[in-house]
């Protein structure tokens, strides 16, 4: 299927592993020029090299922390026209209610639901004056069946769903569209974290906590980042064009509601 990207021009957060990386490969494999964020300077480059040799795309790096006022700030100032804002923050630290003081509250705040609505406010402009763009936050399974030791990722990813769901019914007259995708239990350093955090919390080897995840999925097994990076890259394109407002799940199965 020709998707029709090639000189589409992408700026994708998280970029230099993971979710991220899978979606910024999975991009330039369609021939999208790249903006490149992450908070870590040297895998940047590595996955900036990878992607620039691999699919000869062009590819801008830009080392900064989306938590923060100045590493938006410098997104800004270096990017120019963007057709897609792939908006992805690492997840706030896992815990219940009471685990967690209102600085860590606010830290979330900045990093997950304060960065999406940035971004969206650096590229919006620019995709009405063109009258095409492609909103994508990733989100989480946790917004359509939350977590139960996910609270802050649960509350801020709720909250970024709800904006773009507003964005979409707000902007579609432009040709822009604005969707969630949400990751499952995917194999990802994220996941890999919460797993040692919960085997610790519930005195069980780390092994036992990832049995306990697969057996709550129908597919039986923990998603692969590319996976997540496919539907992406196809609601990136005009195939995609009536296909907004919504959060997908990428689980496996794992959310059992209807819709």
């Amino acid at each position: 299927m020709n998707l029709n990207l090639a000189g589409r021009k992408a700026l994708v957060c998280g970029a230099s592993s993971g979710l991220g990386f899978a979606a910024a490969m999975s991009l330039a494999g369609e021939g999208c020029d790249l903006y490149l964020v992450s908070r870590d300077q040297n895998n940047l480059k590595k996955a900036g090299d990878q992607i620039r040799i691999k699919y000869q795309v062009e590819v801008v790096p830009i080392s900064a922390d989306l938590a923060t006022n100045s590493g938006l700030q410098k997104i800004k100032d270096t990017i120019d026209s963007v057709d897609i804002l792939i908006s992805n923050a690492g997840g706030p630290p896992p815990g219940q209610f009471l685990a967690h003081d209102k600085s860590k509250w606010d830290e979330a705040f900045q990093l997950v639901l304060n960065s999406a609505r940035t971004l969206t406010e650096i590229v919006l402009s620019e995709m009405i004056k063109n009258k095409w763009g492609r909103l994508i936050y990733i989100t989480s399974i946790g917004v359509l069946q939350p977590i139960d030791d996910l609270i802050l990722s649960n509350s801020f990813r709720s909250a970024v769903t709800a904006m773009s769901k507003t964005i979409s019914n707000n902007y579609a007259k432009y040709g822009i569209t604005a969707n969630c995708v949400c990751p499952g239990f995917t194999a990802t350093d994220r996941l890999n974290s919460l797993a040692e955090k919960r085997a610790e919390a519930e005195n069980k080897s780390v092994a036992e906590i990832f049995s306990g995840f697969t057996s709550n999925i129908p597919a039986g097994r923990i998603g692969q980042p590319e996976e997540l990076a496919a539907l992406i890259t196809f609601l990136a394109s005009d195939k995609a064009a009536y296909i907004t407002g919504c959060s997908i799940p990428v689980d496996g199965g794992f959310v059992k509601a209807l819709i």
